[in-house]
């Protein structure tokens, strides 16, 4: 059952399991599902925010967890929508895999290669520095807008480029004003250039596992509407109180 809401203009969010609240809504509805599900890390993720459980006992486990989203997430699209699946290293073939087998080898589009420079190293193995975001779509005319990014080239010095398939936007670092207190918060740069590239101005982004809310507040920034979800009601707190910056909750009617 729902527990803590709130609401605002062009948004909501809800403490909602991600199976529970993908089923509740409509199919054919939603523009761009952005989905930051567990990457079974065995960790638990604590914060004076709030947290969760990251462990995921089997590859079974995870698979029996994130398949029924994955065929919830291609009903819930719009003919033309698409999902944008954050992973890392532990799970990202097998999620290519079953997104293969929902939304089939056409539709996909992108491996984006989110690469954040901070982390730890290692004497046994490459330093790793990168997540991945797989990028579906449910139909051929799938909205693109390609984002431009700063040139590095001396011939192309104070100009833009199209963004590649490798994202280099640093991850939030311990004192950036933008941290909120959630343990896996992701920057708004990323969300906001995923959101404004995959999703059309005025359309409709939902997150199932929505955390602090990022997601959501780059839609709305965007002129996007949204809906997230969590299982948390720390992180509904936390994402409502974001949004309500930027978009406060009318008033009742007195």
């Amino acid at each position: 059952m729902p527990g803590a809401s709130a609401s605002g203009p062009g948004w909501s969010v809800l403490e909602r399991d991600a199976a529970e609240a993908l089923a509740s809504i409509e199919a054919d509805t939603i523009d761009l599902c952005y989905l930051d599900p567990p990457f079974g890390t065995g960790r638990r993720f604590t914060s004076s925010a709030g947290g969760f459980d990251d462990h995921v006992a089997s590859a079974g486990a995870f698979g029996a967890l994130i398949r029924p989203w994955i065929r919830e997430i291609h009903r819930v699209l719009a003919p033309n929508g698409a999902v944008l699946l954050h992973a890392d290293w532990r799970h990202s073939h097998r999620l290519r895999l079953w997104l293969e087998e929902m939304f089939g080898e056409d539709g996909f589009v992108n491996h984006l290669v989110w690469s954040y420079g901070l982390g730890g190293s290692s004497p046994r193995r490459f330093a790793r520095k990168h997540d991945d975001i797989l990028y579906f779509a449910k139909g051929p005319a799938y909205f693109f807008e390609p984002p431009r990014v700063p040139a590095t080239s001396t011939r192309m010095k104070g100009q833009t480029k199209k963004a590649t398939d490798v994202l280099d936007i640093p991850s939030l670092n311990n004192m950036s004003h933008e941290r909120c207190g959630w343990p896996t918060q992701k920057p708004l740069a990323l969300l906001r250039m995923l959101v404004q590239a995959c999703c059309p101005p005025g359309g409709r982004v939902l997150d199932p596992c929505c955390g602090s809310g990022t997601s959501l507040v780059a839609a709305v920034e965007s002129s996007r509407s949204a809906i997230g979800f969590d299982l948390d009601a720390a992180a509904v707190r936390l994402a409502a109180s974001r949004l309500a910056r930027i978009a406060p909750p009318l008033a009742a009617a007195g």
